[in-house]
C-alpha cells in the first residue's frame, strides 16, 4: 500500500509538470503588462489562438508574437527569457515603456524588432547568446540610457542587419564586422559613435551603411570605403571625417554618396566621378580641393560654396598650383593647408608660399615645425624656381626623393628632425641641406664607399652633407682608431652615468644628511660587485645585496630615491676595470654588455633566442613577446634608467593608478605635451635653467630609445653622442659638492676615469690612449646628432 501511494504521488508530479511545462505563464504575464489588452487577446482562451501569436505543432510553445503598431502601452516582462522556442519578437510602433528584458541565451530567435518605442534601459547582456539572431531593430528609442554596441554581438554570426538610429548609442564602432558573412543593413545614424571607422568594414557584405549625424561626429578618414565593394548606399554626412575622399573604382554598385558635412580635403577622385550607377552625391560644407569636379548630367550633386577648389568651373589648375596640392596630398591634405590655399595662383597670399619680385613663380616652400605628417613628394621638382625649402621638425616619414637634386635653382633644404628613411642623396655642393635628427635616414649607407644613392662619408645625423667622399678601407679590416672610437665612446657613457648618480646622491646627502655606517654593508658591497661581473643571474645577485642596503644611508651607496635603482660609486668604478674588446664590441659594434640581456651571441648575429630573463619594466615589447633578443633591447632598457633618472619613479610601481604605473607609458605622454615635463622631473634635481635644458635634451633621448619599434631606437653610439657634450660642459655650482668623494672636479670627464683606475691601480684601459687623443676624439659637440633632440621648448 505504501509503495502504491508513493506511485500515485510521483504520478500526480509528473502531471503537474507536464501541464506547466509550455508558455502559459510567461505569455499570461505578458498579456497583463500591456494596456489596452492587444486585439485578439483574452485570459480565457487559449495563448496559441491569440492574434499575431504562432505556436508549435504541440500548441505549448509561442514561435512569434507580433503586436506591432497597436498604440501599446505598458512595458515587456522578464518572463518573456523563458519563451524557449520563440523566433520572432515584433513590438514595434507602440508606446512601451521601460527596462528591456533580457534575451540572453535564447538561441532560437531569429528577429526581433523594437523600434519606435519608448523603452528607457537596456540589460548589459541582453543579446549575449543569440547565436541565431538575423535581425535586430531598435531604432527610434530616443530615451534609452546611453549604451553601446556590444563585442558580444559577433557570436551573432547570422546577422543580417542591424539598425539602431536614434537610439541613445555612445563610444566607438567597434572592429567585429569581419565576424557576420550576411550583413547587408548597418544603421547608426543619430547616435553619439565617436572615432573612427573600424578596418573590419572593408571587403564587408554591407550594402546600406548609415552613420549620419553623430552628436560628437565620427572623424579620421574614410579610406576603408575603397574596399566595401558591395556598398549601394553611404550615408556619412555630419560628421567630422577628414582627409581625402579614397579611390572608389571598386564600388561599382554605389548610387547614393552622402559626405556632405564633414572635414574632407584634397581633391575629388576621378573614380568617384565616373561610377556607373552613381545617382545622388553631395559634397557641400567641406574643403575639397583641385579641379572643379564635373560628374555626368544623370548625377544630382550638391557641391556647396565652401569648397576650395582652383576654379569655380571644371578644367585643369595652374601648374604650380597643381604641384603643390600634390606636395599637400603627400602630407595627406591637412586642413591648415585648405584653408589658406585658395584660388588658381599660388603666389597670392598662399599659406608658407613666396615667390619672386614680379609674383609669378614660387621661391621659398617653408613648412617648418608645423606637425605635418606623412611623405616629402617628389612633384617638388616641378618648381623649377625653387630655391629654399624647409620642412624641419615635422614628422615626415619615407624616404628623401631623388629628383630634389635635380631642382637648378635650390640653395637651402632643410629636412633636419623628421623620422625619414633610406639612402641620402647627394646634391651639389651649392645646396646647403640639413638632414639632422633623422635617426633611420642613411642606415642602407655602405661604410665601404660602395653606397646606395647615400653621401659617402656622412653618416645618419650629421647635420650636413660632406662636399666630397672620403675614402675608408674596404673587406673586413678594423683600423686601430675604429676600436678606440668604440671604446671612449662606451667610456662616456659610463662617465655619464656616474656624473648623473654622484649629481643625485650629493643633492640627497645636501637635504637628508649621511651617516656612517660600520663594515657590514661594506662588506655586502664586495659581494654586489663580484656578482656584478657574472652576467644577467649575477647583476640581480648584486642588485640584490644593494637594495639590502636601501635602509640606511651609505657613503659608497647614493640612493635613488623613488626608483628601484641603487648603484655605488665604487660599483661603477669596478665596471670599468672589466671592459675589454668582448665586453664592449660585437663584430665591431658598440653595445652595453651587462643590462644583460645580448651577450654570448655567435660571431656575426646580432640578435640571439633565449629565455626570457630581465627585470620587468626594462624589458622592449618584442624581447617579451617573442625572446629575441638585439642590441637595441639593451638601448630600451637604457631609455627606461634615463626616465627613472629624470623622474625619481620606478619603472612599475604598482602603488601608483594603472594610468602611472608604468614609467614608460606614462612618460610618453609626458612628451607629447612638453609643458608638463617640468612637472615630470624629481623634485630632488631642482634644477636651474641651464640643467633643465639639458634633461629635456636627455628625455626627448629618453623617449627616442623606448620606441615601440627597434628599427626606430638610435644606436648606443648616438646616445652617447647626445649625452657626451651635456657632461662635459658641468660644471659643480657649489664648493661643498666636491668635497668627502675624492673626486677633483676641476679635472675633466676622462682625467677623473684615468685618475680613478691610477688609484686602483687598473688602468689597462688608458694605457693606450692618452688625454690628448681622449680630448680629440671626443667631438665638443656631436656631429648634429645631439640636435635631433632640440625641438623640445625647454624655455
Amino acid at each position: 500500500m505504501a509503495t502504491r501511494h508513493r506511485f500515485l504521488h510521483l504520478l500526480l508530479i509528473c502531471l503537474l509538470s507536464f501541464s506547466s511545462a509550455d508558455d502559459s505563464s510567461a505569455m499570461s504575464k505578458l498579456l497583463s503588462s500591456l494596456s489596452p489588452t492587444p486585439s485578439g487577446w483574452s485570459a480565457t482562451t487559449r495563448f496559441c489562438t491569440w492574434t499575431g501569436v504562432n505556436c508549435d505543432s504541440t500548441n505549448s510553445f509561442v514561435t512569434s508574437i507580433d503586436i506591432n503598431s497597436q498604440s501599446l502601452s505598458g512595458t515587456l516582462p522578464a518572463e518573456l527569457n523563458q519563451l524557449s522556442q520563440l523566433k520572432t519578437l515584433a513590438v514595434q510602433k507602440n508606446s512601451l515603456t521601460g527596462t528591456l528584458p533580457s534575451f540572453a541565451n535564447m538561441s532560437s530567435l531569429e528577429k526581433i524588432y523594437l523600434d519606435i518605442n519608448d523603452f528607457t534601459a537596456i540589460p548589459q547582456s541582453f543579446l549575449l547568446g543569440c547565436t541565431n539572431l538575423q535581425t535586430f531593430s531598435i531604432s527610434e528609442n530616443i530615451n534609452l540610457i546611453p549604451w553601446q554596441i556590444p563585442l558580444y554581438l559577433n557570436e551573432s554570426t547570422n546577422l543580417g542587419a542591424f539598425s539602431a538610429s536614434n537610439a541613445s548609442i555612445t563610444g566607438v564602432i567597434p572592429d567585429i564586422f569581419d565576424s557576420f558573412p550576411n550583413l547587408q543593413n548597418l544603421r547608426l545614424s543619430y547616435n553619439n559613435l565617436t572615432g573612427s571607422l573600424p578596418g573590419s568594414l572593408g571587403n564587408s557584405e554591407i550594402q546600406n551603411l548609415w552613420l549620419n549625424n553623430q552628436k560628437q561626429g565620427l572623424s579620421g578618414r574614410i579610406n576603408v570605403l575603397s574596399s566595401m565593394t558591395q556598398a549601394s548606399q553611404v550615408w556619412l554626412h555630419a560628421n567630422a571625417f577628414s582627409g581625402p575622399i579614397p579611390d572608389l573604382s571598386n564600388c561599382t554598385n554605389l548610387f547614393d554618396l552622402q559626405l556632405r558635412d564633414n572635414q574632407f580635403t584634397g581633391m575629388v577622385p576621378p573614380s568617384l566621378m565616373s561610377l556607373p550607377k552613381l545617382v545622388n552625391v553631395s559634397l557641400q560644407n567641406n574643403k575639397l580641393q583641385g579641379p572643379y569636379p564635373q560628374f555626368s548630367s544623370t548625377v544630382r550633386v550638391t557641391i556647396g560654396s565652401t569648397n576650395s577648389f582652383c576654379k569655380d568651373t571644371p578644367g585643369p589648375c595652374d601648374p604650380q598650383v597643381t604641384a603643390l596640392l600634390d606636395v599637400a596630398g603627400g602630407f595627406g591634405y591637412p586642413m591648415s593647408l585648405a584653408d589658406s590655399w585658395e584660388g588658381n595662383d599660388a603666389c597670392n597670399g598662399w599659406r608658407f608660399i613666396t615667390c619672386d619680385s614680379q609674383g609669378k613663380n614660387v621661391t621659398t616652400v617653408n613648412m617648418g615645425k608645423q606637425g605635418f605628417s606623412g611623405t616629402i613628394s617628389p612633384t617638388f621638382v616641378n618648381l623649377t624656381s625653387l630655391r629654399s625649402l624647409i620642412l624641419n621638425d615635422n614628422n615626415l616619414t619615407g624616404s628623401i626623393p631623388s629628383a630634389l637634386t635635380t631642382l637648378p635653382q635650390l640653395q637651402n633644404l632643410d629636412l633636419s628632425n623628421n623620422n625619414l628613411s633610406g639612402p641620402i642623396p647627394l646634391f651639389p655642393a651649392s645646396v646647403k641641406f640639413n638632414y639632422a635628427g633623422n635617426l633611420l635616414l642613411g642606415k642602407n649607407v655602405s661604410s665601404g664607399g660602395g653606397g646606395s644613392g647615400g653621401a659617402p662619408g656622412s653618416g645618419p645625423g650629421s647635420g650636413s652633407q660632406s662636399g666630397s667622399p672620403t675614402g675608408s678601407s674596404k673587406g673586413s679590416s678594423v683600423s686601430a682608431g675604429m676600436v678606440a672610437g668604440v671604446v671612449i665612446a662606451v667610456v662616456v657613457f659610463i662617465g655619464v652615468l656616474i656624473f648623473v648618480f654622484y649629481k643625485c646622491h650629493v643633492m640627497w646627502r645636501q637635504r637628508k644628511g649621511v651617516e656612517r655606517v660600520d663594515e657590514g654593508p661594506k662588506q655586502r658591497m664586495e659581494m654586489a660587485k663580484t656578482n656584478l661581473t657574472n652576467g644577467v643571474n649575477g647583476y640581480a645577485g648584486a642588485r640584490s645585496e644593494l637594495q639590502s642596503q636601501s635602509s640606511g644611508d651609505h657613503r659608497e651607496i647614493p640612493i635613488f630615491e623613488g626608483g628601484n635603482v641603487a648603484i655605488s660609486m665604487e660599483l661603477l668604478r669596478q665596471v670599468t676595470n672589466n671592459f675589454s674588446e668582448e665586453n664592449i664590441l660585437d663584430d665591431m659594434r658598440a653595445k652595453v654588455a651587462d643590462f644583460g640581456l645580448v651577450r654570448n651571441a655567435p660571431d656575426g648575429k646580432y640578435s640571439v633566442e633565449t629565455r626570457l630573463a630581465g627585470t620587468f619594466g626594462y624589458l622592449a615589447p618584442e624581447y617579451a613577446a617573442t625572446g629575441r633578443v638585439t642590441t637595441k633591447v639593451d638601448v630600451y632598457a637604457f631609455g627606461v634608467v634615463l626616465m627613472e633618472i629624470i623622474t625619481g619613479r620606478k619603472a612599475l610601481d604598482e602603488t601608483m593608478p594603472d594610468e602611472r604605473s608604468h614609467l614608460v607609458t606614462w612618460f610618453r605622454r609626458v612628451l607629447i605635451n612638453k609643458d608638463n615635463l617640468r612637472k615630470a622631473i624629481d623634485s630632488i634635481l631642482d634644477p636651474d635653467d641651464e640643467t633643465y635644458e639639458s634633461i629635456c635634451r636627455v628625455a626627448e633621448l629618453a623617449g627616442h630609445c623606448t620606441a615601440r619599434e627597434p628599427l626606430q631606437r638610435p644606436d648606443m653610439g648616438h646616445a652617447v653622442n647626445v649625452l657626451g657634450p651635456l657632461v662635459e660642459q658641468w660644471k659643480p655650482s657649489k664648493h661643498e659638492e666636491e668635497e668627502g668623494y675624492g673626486i677633483d672636479q676641476h679635472l675633466s670627464l676622462p682625467q677623473a676615469l684615468q685618475r680613478w683606475q691610477a688609484d686602483e691601480g687598473t688602468s689597462r684601459m688608458f694605457d693606450d690612449f692618452s688625454y690628448s687623443q681622449t680630448q680629440s676624439s671626443i667631438p665638443s659637440k656631436p656631429s648634429g646628432f645631439a640636435d635631433s633632440f632640440s625641438s623640445m621648448d625647454c624655455r
